[in-house]
């Protein structure tokens, strides 16, 4: 049994199926690639049993077989390659298959395909279609945001809330939370589901920034998304996601207006010299002026910047974790970042000032840190 690859197309294929595979899997059989070959076409199949992910390639090839060849040898081996047609020539009897390039021939062994977890199948799914770049932009936009802790699994993936109003998606870890709203799709069902950050981080990682269309099939426990010539379908988890609308302050009386590059290097700076367990840093708010500073004491480090800023509000001052402000503004792309408070122990609201599509909007909550006098 035989095919011809290109080898750019194959490891590009690989790839994408291929950060699947984890690196300590309890299933020997999760360790490789499935193969399958039928009339022309070469499907790649990876899976970690929680997440399967599934990409097709239209090659030259002879007959039907499947086989489950082993992961990273096969990666590595066409990774090694320049561009050049790989003849892959596989022998049933032996369990071998021979890959011939033009340096050589290399032989390795494969295991029955029959143990390899089947993909779960999506009955009575509900349906919707979006372009690959509101895709991406959600879960760049939010990814960052979602939780690690296992005693708040609910917690550690990004909430998907489909409505016939639009899109909601939200990530939270209880110390930041985003909030990316789409009012220009709309679901002809509502769902709600969440999802786990890893299947996301391979779409975000694979879907691109261009107009193609993703569809998105769900199911009580499981979603699937399909673009292009690849396949993903993943468990969701299960529980119930808490009222984020609930801790989101509604009331925000004081106003700051700054330039988003400026504030992210100059939180950077001052941050190295605050405290490394609570990264903690001031925000000093009088007129048009935000003065920035850190302090720890046990090394006598100690740091403030003033920044111009535009202010409509009363004097304050409110401590916030270094951390979650530059994951925020290195996720906002606007020039300018509009920041909402209202009092030093409630949540800050952190909004783009511009730069957003029609439909589009975001909301990033931080909570703040209570500050040492």
């Amino acid at each position: 049994m035989k095919f011809i690859a290109s080898s750019g197309q194959l490891l590009k294929a690989l790839q994408t199926v291929g950060g699947v595979i984890q690196t300590n899997n309890t299933l020997p059989i999760l360790d490789h690639f499935l193969l399958e070959l039928s009339q022309g076409q070469l499907t790649l199949t990876a899976s970690d049993l929680e997440t399967t992910m599934t990409t097709t390639l239209d090659i030259e090839t002879e007959g039907e077989i499947t086989a489950a060849i082993p992961a990273r040898i096969l990666l590595d081996t066409v990774k090694s390659f320049p561009e050049q047609p790989l003849t892959f020539t596989l022998n049933p009897d032996k369990h071998s298959v021979e890959v011939s390039s033009d340096y050589g021939k290399y032989a390795l062994s494969y295991v029955d395909a029959t143990e390899y977890p089947k993909a779960a199948a999506l009955s009575d799914a509900a349906s919707i279609s979006m372009p690959a770049n509101v895709l991406t932009s959600a879960l760049h936009k939010t990814l960052f945001a979602a939780g690690n802790d296992d005693l708040r699994p609910v917690m550690s993936g990004v909430f998907f809330q489909l409505t016939s109003d639009g899109l909601t998606f939200v990530a939270t870890d209880a110390h930041k939370l985003v909030r990316y709203v789409r009012t220009d799709i709309k679901a002809s069902n509502t769902s709600e589901l969440i999802i786990p950050k890893k299947p996301l981080n391979q779409l975000k990682a694979t879907l691109g920034q261009g107009d193609d269309i993703v569809t998105m099939h769900v199911t009580e426990q499981n979603a699937q998304f399909s673009y292009g010539n690849v396949t993903l379908i993943c468990r969701l988890i299960d529980g119930k996601y808490p009222n984020f609308e609930a801790v989101i302050p509604k009331d925000n009386p004081n106003k700051l207006t700054v330039d988003r590059g400026t504030l992210l290097s100059s939180v950077k700076r001052v941050s190295l010299f605050a405290n490394k367990t609570t990264h903690q840093i001031r925000f000093k708010i009088t007129g048009n002026e935000l003065t920035i500073s850190a302090e720890d004491p046990d090394f006598a480090n100690k740091a403030h910047e003033r920044l111009t800023c535009q202010y409509d509000g009363s004097d304050m001052e409110i401590g916030f974790n270094s951390r979650f402000i530059v994951e925020m503004l290195n996720n906002l792309t606007s020039d300018d970042v509009v920041m909402e408070l209202s009092a030093p122990n409630r949540a800050g609201l952190l909004f783009p000032e511009s730069g957003l599509e029609d439909g589009e909007s975001i909301l990033m909550l931080v909570m703040p840190v209570m500050l040492n006098q």
